[in-house]
């Protein structure tokens, strides 16, 4: 079993409401620099078929997708 760095960013990511509209939010990441967090942000869109963006370190996707994106980073960190 693969041991966990303690060094390795943990993301934060909760779902919140912008108006009638619900953005999942992915914080945390920002050690990874602008061009990985777009790596992943590309990722998770295409696999959620969903719009987002990165801005200031944070990966914010167009709705409430916290569930899929938890499980896309525990198959990623495995």
């Amino acid at each position: 079993m693969k041991k966990s760095n303690p060094q390795t960013p943990k993301p934060k990511i909760y779902a919140e409401k912008r108006g009638a509209n619900q953005v999942t939010i992915i914080s945390g990441l920002h050690t990874y620099g602008e061009q990985r967090l777009n790596d992943i942000a590309k990722d998770l869109k295409t696999l959620l078929g969903a719009g987002g963006t990165v801005k200031n370190g944070i990966i914010e996707i167009q709705g409430d997708k916290t569930a899929q994106i938890k499980e896309w980073f525990k198959r990623e960190t495995k």
